[in-house]
């Protein structure tokens, strides 16, 4: 299959920043052929979904952020953004200091840097993103700043495409909160860069809050310096399909990644996360933990590469997928990649299957808690250790501290 010629051509013109990035997507999502299922990374997707994305509207300026009223108050002396592919998010507000705008040659140049650096610039959703976004959010850290809290939002089946790019300079930490939310069949297309100066640290959280019938197609590239730290929590649920593909490398060595990831799925939806992480150079470190939960007939996907080189010696990597079912006509997919040439390292992995156990549901019915209150204490203590993770107390304000979990709100 090839990308619908129709679509393409009632795309807006190519205008403004981005108009050299529009061109380019959409020449190459006019060339390339649409995802197919022979191909390693769809072969468990629904593309059935992805091709429903093109009976979307692109977001425009009706889109809808009214929505804003029912969202937690911002924690103080944070700074929260609203991004809908349509509206500027920086306009009537003034940026705190360490916090500047990234325009003109230094934006031109930066753009794409990072997406290269992953080998991900020419991966099919990358170049959708490219092909669809009108405007992008860059912005330049330096120092130690205040939280960043970025919602954004999705409604009236409409397609809405975002694009953002974080400069972190050296030695700065930032905090950073990421707030997906879609109602009203909508979609998202999100890419994201990240460039990590040395001995700059990131705490990244992303909460991915679907209302049962909308998609995600993420993309986070990330690139890290030397002793710098990335920290990424995902947290997803309620999305009828998506897909997130966080890519990270390691340019120069010695520095640190931790990913961890809790995917919730229930009805009939599929839901499918792909990380890459690459090791360029010695002593580099990941610690990565993804977790899913998968309930009725829905479909859970676990794809993670490590990829360490030979300059990549004394690279200390482990990863581990844990997968919980909670109906015997769910389903879960996961499969480690590690590909490595570097002959001093410690790298480990694992997968697990599991149902909720037995003899745990026993010892708690033993002390006079009922059935699916046992179910419901096991289920919260499985994505606490996740939920606790994410930055600005993103847990409690957005979630009220729990998720909806097969019909159990644990």
């Amino acid at each position: 299959m090839v990308m619908p010629e129709g679509w393409l051509t009632q795309l807006p013109a190519p205008a403004g920043t981005l108009e050299p990035v529009q061109r380019r997507g959409r020449l190459a999502l006019s060339e390339q052929r649409f995802p197919s299922r022979r191909q390693e990374a769809w072969r468990l997707t629904d593309l059935t979904r992805l091709e429903a994305l093109f009976q979307l509207s692109l977001a425009d300026q009706r889109s809808d952020s009214s929505s804003a009223d029912s969202w937690p108050p911002v924690p103080e002396q944070a700074l929260r953004l609203v991004i809908d592919g349509s509206q500027d998010p920086l306009q009537g507000v003034a940026l705190p200091e360490g916090i500047s705008l990234l325009e003109g040659a230094e934006l031109e140049q930066a753009l794409g840097h990072t997406l290269s650096r992953c080998h991900c610039a020419s991966d099919w959703p990358v170049e959708l993103n490219h092909g669809v976004s009108q405007q992008i959010l860059a912005l330049r850290i330096r120092g130690k700043v205040p939280p960043v809290e970025l919602v954004m939002v999705a409604s009236d089946a409409m397609l809405v495409p975002t694009r953002v790019l974080l400069l972190v300079g050296e030695k700065a930490e930032l905090e950073f909160l990421q707030v997906v939310s879609a109602k009203g069949q909508a979609a998202h297309s999100h890419l994201l860069e990240i460039h990590l100066g040395q001995e700059s640290k990131v705490n990244h959280g992303l909460l991915a809050l679907g209302d049962g019938g909308e998609s995600l197609l993420a993309n986070l590239a990330v690139e890290q310096e030397t002793r710098s730290h990335y920290s990424l929590v995902s947290v997803s649920q309620g999305w009828s399909f998506g897909r997130l593909e966080p890519s990270v490398v390691q340019v120069d060595g010695q520095a640190s990644a931790s990913i961890h990831g809790l995917s919730v799925t229930a009805a009939d939806e599929q839901f499918a996360v792909h990380t890459a992480v690459r090791f360029e150079g010695p002593e580099g470190t990941l610690d990565q933990v993804q977790k899913t939960i998968a309930a009725d007939r829905s479909h859970s996907i676990f794809n993670g590469a490590i990829q360490v080189p030979r300059p990549a010696q004394r690279t200390n990597a482990s990863q581990l997928s844990r997968n919980l079912l909670l109906s015997g006509r769910a389903r879960v997919d996961a499969k480690p990649e590690l590909e490595i040439v570097a002959d001093d390292v410690r790298c480990t992995h694992g997968a697990t299957v599991s149902q909720l156990q037995e003899d745990q549901l026993f010892y708690l019915r033993s002390r006079g808690i009922t059935q699916s209150s046992a179910a419901t204490l096991l289920l919260r203590g499985y994505c606490k250790e996740v939920l606790d993770r994410l930055p600005l107390s993103a847990s409690q304000r957005w979630l009220g501290g729990s998720l909806q979990v097969g019909g159990m709100t644990p």
